[in-house]
C-alpha cells in the first residue's frame, strides 16, 4: 500500500498578518517553524517517516519540508523543490488584508475568487491554472514513487494542495468550495494500486483536525490566509 502525506507549510509572516500571500516569498514565523518540526516528530512517532519529499520552491514551503524531514529522521532523503507545487498567483490581491478584501467584495464574490475552480483574481491564477501546472508533475514524478511503494511527503500551499486533493478525491464543485487545509498538520492518504484513496478525504494525523472532504462549504472563509 502506498502512502501519500500532504502538508501545508507552517504559519508564514503574512499568514500571521492575515494578508494574501500568493507568490510572494515570505518566511515562516517561529510558530510555523514549530509546526513543521512537530509534524516531523509526529510522522516519526507513527512510523510514517517519508522515503522522499516534494515541495514548492517558495521558502515557507521548502523550509517547512526541511524541518519536517529532519525531525522525522529523514534529513538525508531525496527532496525535490519545484515550481509545480508553488502557491497560486493572487495577482493584485497579493499583500492586501483579507478582511478588507472581504468587505470590499462581499462574502459571495470573496468565496468565489478564493475557492472556486475557475475564478481568477485580477492578474492572477485560478485553481484550474494551478492544477494545469501541478498534475503533469504528479503523474511523472510523484505517482511513480507511490506506485513503487514509497511513503511520499508533499509540502505545498493552500491552493496547490487543494488542487491535488481535488484530483485524488474527485471533488464536486460544492465540495471544492469547502475544502481548506490547515497549516502544519499532516494529511495521510493511503492509496490502492491505482493510486485511488482508500478513504476519501484522507486522515489528518491530529485529533483536532477534521477530514478535508468533510469541510463545511457554507462556513465563513476568514481563516487561513494563502
Amino acid at each position: 500500500m502506498s502512502r501519500l502525506i500532504l502538508l501545508r507549510h507552517g504559519e508564514s509572516a503574512w499568514n500571521a498578518r492575515n494578508l494574501f500571500t500568493g507568490r510572494v516569498d515570505v518566511a515562516l514565523t517561529p510558530r510555523g517553524e514549530r509546526q513543521s518540526r512537530d509534524a516531523g516528530e509526529l510522522l516519526r512517532a507513527l512510523g510514517l517517516a517519508p522515503d522522499a519529499a516534494h515541495c514548492s520552491r517558495l521558502r515557507r514551503a521548502w523550509h517547512t519540508c526541511a524541518l519536517t524531514m529532519d525531525a522525522a529522521g529523514r534529513g538525508a532523503a531525496p527532496v525535490a523543490a519545484v515550481r509545480a507545487l508553488e502557491e497560486r498567483d493572487y495577482g493584485s490581491l497579493q499583500g492586501r488584508d483579507r478582511e478588507a478584501v472581504l468587505r470590499e467584495l462581499g462574502e459571495a464574490e470573496f468565496r468565489r475568487i478564493r475557492r472556486s475552480a475557475d475564478a481568477r483574481p485580477p492578474g492572477g491564477e485560478s485553481l484550474a491554472d494551478v492544477s494545469a501546472r501541478l498534475l503533469p508533475y504528479w503523474h511523472t514524478r510523484i505517482a511513480p514513487q507511490l506506485t513503487a511503494g514509497a511513503t511520499v511527503l508533499v509540502v505545498g500551499h493552500s491552493n496547490s494542495l487543494r488542487a491535488l486533493a481535488a484530483h485524488l478525491d474527485a471533488l464536486s464543485p460544492t465540495e471544492l468550495l469547502g475544502l481548506e487545509l490547515p497549516s502544519g498538520i499532516p494529511l495521510l492518504h493511503e492509496l490502492d494500486p491505482a493510486l485511488r484513496p482508500r478513504r476519501r478525504g484522507g486522515r489528518y494525523l491530529h485529533p483536532a483536525a477534521a477530514p478535508a472532504a468533510q469541510a463545511d462549504p457554507e462556513r465563513p472563509l476568514r481563516a487561513g490566509a494563502e
